[in-house]
């Protein structure tokens, strides 16, 4: 299972790299259909605020797929839990002592 996860980590790692550099190529050399009508200006704002949202796109899309990843529901080691109530419900003598030295103290 880490293996799948780690496998999509790195797409989505690839694809956060690669779309904004293809989507600012392809406005800086009019590959994109009316990117040459456009002046330097508007062809370097236009693109990057479209690379950036691209980058958004890819990251909206990774978290929806860690959403989907299944989820195994944590079971305790019943030994440990049967420890764990053993030692709230039975407290240590120290803990007894020192409330005694308290009371006799004051």
């Amino acid at each position: 299972m880490a293996a799948s996860v780690i496998k999509k980590f790195f797409i989505a790692s690839m694809f956060m790299w690669i779309a904004p550099l293809a989507i600012l190529y392809g406005f800086n050399h009019n590959l994109l259909p009316g990117s040459s009508s456009l002046s330097p200006h508007a062809t370097t704002l236009v693109s990057g605020f479209v690379a950036v949202i691209s980058v958004n796109i890819v990251i909206a899309f990774y978290i929806y797929m860690a959403m989907r990843e299944p989820v195994d529901k944590h079971e305790p080691d019943p030994k440990f839990l049967a420890d764990a109530k053993a030692s709230v419900s039975h407290p240590t003598g120290e803990a007894s002592t020192s409330s005694e030295s308290v009371k006799k103290q004051d």
